[in-house]
């Protein structure tokens, strides 16, 4: 069974940062574009990032462009979201998602995805 799973996540204050890991134990990661969405309490998710398996572009929200980076690691069979500047606003739950698309674009403002991981908690407070 395709499981992805995410660590890293914490308590952090505003300013600091994280690193996100999605990683997978049943099928390689290279295979798929990876993606990273978010949800807080009482909103809908978001696409937070993407980076594509074909090329490896990357795509980011405007929300979290220019602080979040997202990274392959294939040794590792890992895709790492690292995290700076964090604001109380970026405070929510993080998936990590595979996509068959190759538009990492287009994963982030559509969704559209195959497998998704358990999340991780990522609180940002003083």
């Amino acid at each position: 069974q395709v499981q992805l799973v995410e660590s890293g996540g914490g308590l952090v204050q505003p300013g600091g940062s994280l690193r996100l890991s999605c990683a997978a134990s049943e099928f390689t990661l290279d295979y798929y574009a990876i993606g990273w969405f978010r949800q807080a309490p009482g909103k809908e998710r978001e696409g937070v990032s993407c980076i594509s398996h074909l090329d490896g572009s990357t795509y980011y929200a405007d929300s979290v462009k220019g602080r979040f980076t997202i990274s392959r690691d294939s040794a590792k069979n890992t895709v790492y979201l690292q995290m700076n500047s964090l604001k109380p606003e970026d405070t929510a739950v993080y998936y990590c998602a595979a996509s068959l698309i190759a538009d990492s674009m287009v994963v982030v403002t559509t969704g559209v995805v195959d497998y998704w991981g358990q999340g991780t908690q990522v609180t940002v407070s003083s």
